[in-house]
């Protein structure tokens, strides 16, 4: 059967983790727990700032929309990631393969348009709090909440456009647990060096340049601070900190991979666990053990939950 773009290809092999019987068996278990504490964690977090009104407001909205996204990004690769790991063939048809990159590239994309958007509610809430309520208003937010899948969107389909018309007739093996451009266009029988070119450039460009722009507005606030306070950047790192550990945990292994995009090691491939399995699984954790509100929500949820038990 053809691909969907006319070629010979109609499914890739994952070729995933090698090893024994018991080690498959372990990580198998190992990443179903890690992806359930993905989805209880990061439901939860979107259940308080729903159910509680003390959590109604500009910077619990935004997280809850990351809680969301780790949600979605996490279920287009973790799923198969645990289900191939039993498998001794792991393919994926070609139309497959194409939606999945398409999902993690548009989620991936979302989320890095999100954390500048996370970084610049910090930086009004420091910097402009008389004007905190006019700048990051119920409109504003859901402005930013669309422009992040807008651009997210863009970022796949852009890249989605070149290689859907590149013709594939073997090989056909992925050396990774999902399907990802760089590694697609690796396969292609074409000559692809500029679409090679042209993958990068958008990848490295959205990576790169969403990383600079936080790193800019961290520094921006913090000298912000320090100048207001004589120095004392304390209450600033102490607000910034959970962000800060969240866009490190996010960015490290998103850099590596599409900083040498086209890799002839597999180690690239251990990075898509962190950032889809273990980063998504940190980050209900950072924001509930350093959120002095979210613990109280917790506390609050707790009591009315056991009261309404007893009435």
């Amino acid at each position: 059967m053809d691909g969907l773009n006319g070629s010979v290809v109609s499914e890739f092999v994952l070729l995933g983790l090698s090893g024994s019987w018991e080690t498959k068996v372990i990580l198998t278990l190992t990443f179903s727990l890690l992806y359930l504490g993905i989805i209880l964690g990061n439901l939860l977090i979107v259940f308080l700032v729903i159910a509680d009104s003390h959590l109604h407001t500009p910077m619990y909205f935004l997280l809850a929309n990351l809680s969301s996204n780790d949600i979605g990004a996490s279920s287009t690769a973790a799923p198969r990631m645990i289900s191939d790991l039993l498998k001794e063939h792991r393919a994926i048809s070609f139309q497959s393969c194409m939606i999945q990159t398409c999902f993690i590239h548009a989620l991936g994309g979302t989320e890095m348009v999100l954390l500048i958007t996370m970084a610049f509610e910090r930086y009004a809430a420091i910097c402009k709090p008389l004007h905190y309520l006019t700048i990051m208003s119920p409109k504003t937010c859901v402005l930013l909440i669309v422009m992040s899948w807008v651009m997210g969107v863009t970022h796949a389909m852009s890249q989605f456009s070149f290689v859907i018309n590149l013709p594939f007739c073997g090989p056909n093996e992925i050396d990774s647990f999902c399907c990802d451009f760089p590694r697609i266009i690796q396969l292609a029988c074409s000559d692809a060096a500029k679409f090679e070119f042209v993958i990068a450039a958008n990848s490295g460009f959205i990576t790169i340049g969403t990383f600079f722009l936080l790193l800019l507005s961290y520094a921006f606030i913090l000298v912000t601070v320090w100048k207001r306070s004589s120095g004392d950047l304390s209450k600033a790192l102490g607000t910034l900190s959970a962000h800060i550990t969240v866009v490190v945990l996010f960015y490290t292994p998103c850099i590596f991979i599409y900083m040498w995009p086209f890799p002839t090691s597999s180690v690239d491939k251990y990075m898509f666990i962190v950032d889809f399995a273990i980063t998504p699984a940190l980050n209900p954790v950072i924001y509930t053990l350093r959120n002095k509100d979210i613990k109280i929500a917790m506390q609050r949820l707790s009591k009315q939950g056991h009261h309404d038990r007893f009435c």
